[in-house]
């Protein structure tokens, strides 16, 4: 019979995407682990595998369509020995049909305020799961196919993938090991569903803004994907999260020094340095072990619970057309600094060209946010949940200080850390911030 191919859901909060190119074309022989597709999500292109063998019968969604629903059928393949006319004649319609769906709710839409339609309900969903809420199960389409081969439900097998996503060896597991809990189980709480979070205020329309500027004087610029996921975190950030803020100085001699005492001593590759460290590199390094040492402060917070991390995986904000993402340096306080840069230095410049994949800037337990290099003096930046912290660095720069009794010119940098006081008060706030203070001023201790 034939396979329907559906928009994979590419990370835990992905909802729909870009269906940016196809890389095969109909009447193609497509193979398991074949790359078919691209796919723009709000920060990252991704690429599609096939997870199944066959035929390219029909092309559903068309190359550079927008707002593609999770679960929408986008292409249908014909299996083996199947006719492919039948195979694409049989499933056309309903596939359109959904096509033609997710190209008019891709359509600007300036002057409307209408709530796009809901995503399609995956077939063949237990009755206990459906009413239990509206939490999707994140699993790879070779998970979810061979679940489905061996009659298990996907939504009772426990994920070990990135957040929790469940992958082929989740199934195997699964199914060789027993264990699943019983689709009744799986919901107990579906008599009583948790209360819905308060909705996020709207911002004004654009009849509200417009009334105050003359015809012609402006132009209108739909938002793209990553713009409103970051007002929408942000705005939620702000509205949930009851910001501290704590500001320091640090001196940077000590750290400058260093600095360029290991750069000059880095080994060469085909006639280049195999690394070059940054300040940036050392503050990363330098807030990693900071958490390390204030493991109290290396926490998420939910309703239930304080989430105590085992590492310190550090966010680092790079800024990228149309906005900004955060890759994410995982267990940073374990790498040498050398690492540290060579590994920023690769996902800055995936960041840049939309080539990270969801679990390189997805979670982390921590943030960095430098503005020195555009001369900012001291900010104060927005706690990106489910991050308890961020750390908002300052430009270094030549300041009079009073050192016994006498003033002296040293390099100094202002860092202000914000964050959720619910589970970061003031006085653990200060201790994180003085032990990073002391990692800057005192940075061979980075080093041991």
């Amino acid at each position: 019979m034939p396979i329907n191919i559906t928009m994979p859901a590419l990370s835990p909060t992905m909802e729909e995407g870009n269906l940016a190119k196809w890389l095969v074309k109909e009447g193609d022989k497509v193979s398991s682990g074949d790359v078919i597709a691209e796919i723009e999500t709000d920060k990252a292109t991704m690429e599609v595998e096939a997870v199944d063998e066959g035929t390219v019968a029909k092309l559903v969604v068309p190359a550079g369509t927008e707002g593609v629903k999770v679960n929408a059928v986008i292409a249908v393949l014909a299996a083996e020995g199947e006719d492919v006319s039948v195979a694409a004649s049989g499933n056309g319609a309903a596939p359109a049909a959904k096509a033609e769906t997710a190209k008019a709710e891709a359509a600007p839409a300036a002057k409307t305020d209408a709530a796009p339609a809901a995503a399609p309900a995956p077939a063949a969903v237990p009755a206990s799961a459906r009413a239990s809420s509206d939490t999707r199960t994140f699993a790879s389409p070779l998970a979810r196919r061979l679940a489905k081969e061996a009659g298990v439900d996907v939504s009772a097998i426990s994920g070990t993938g990135p957040y929790g996503r469940v992958v082929k060896k989740d199934v195997e597991t699964a199914v060789a090991g027993g264990g699943l809990k019983p689709a009744a189980a799986a919901a107990p709480s579906a008599a009583a569903p948790a209360p819905a979070a308060a909705p996020l205020a709207k911002g004004p329309s654009d009849e509200a803004v417009l009334k105050n500027f003359a015809e012609g004087s402006y132009e209108l610029v739909p938002h793209d994907g990553m713009r409103k996921t970051i007002a929408k975190r942000l705005q939620e950030s702000k509205q949930t999260i009851p910001h501290f803020y704590v500001s320091v100085d640090c001196e940077l001699d000590g750290l400058l020094a260093l600095r360029a005492q290991i750069n000059a001593s880095a080994p060469e590759k085909d006639g280049k340095p195999v690394y070059k460290l940054s300040v940036n590199d050392m503050v990363i390094k330098a807030m990693a072990l900071a958490l390390r040492d204030v493991p109290e402060a290396n926490v998420s917070w939910t309703e239930a619970n304080m989430v105590k991390h085992k590492h310190a995986d550090v966010g680092v904000a790079v800024s990228i057309p149309g906005g900004l993402i955060t890759p994410i340096i995982r267990s940073a306080e374990t790498k040498s600094l050398s690492a540290i840069s060579n590994e920023m230095k690769d996902l800055g410049a995936r960041a840049k060209s939309r080539k990270l994949k969801p679990e390189e800037y997805q979670g982390g337990t921590t943030a960095v946010s430098n503005m020195g290099m555009m001369g900012v003096k001291n900010f104060s930046a927005v706690v990106n949940p489910p991050h308890a912290t961020i750390l908002a660095v300052g430009a270094g720069e030549e300041r009079v200080v009073v050192k016994k009794g006498q003033m002296v010119v040293a390099n100094v940098m202002t860092v202000t850390l914000s964050t959720d006081h619910r589970a970061v008060d003031g006085a653990l706030g200060a201790e994180l911030l003085g032990a990073f203070k002391r990692y800057i001023e005192n940075p061979m201790g980075m080093l041991v």
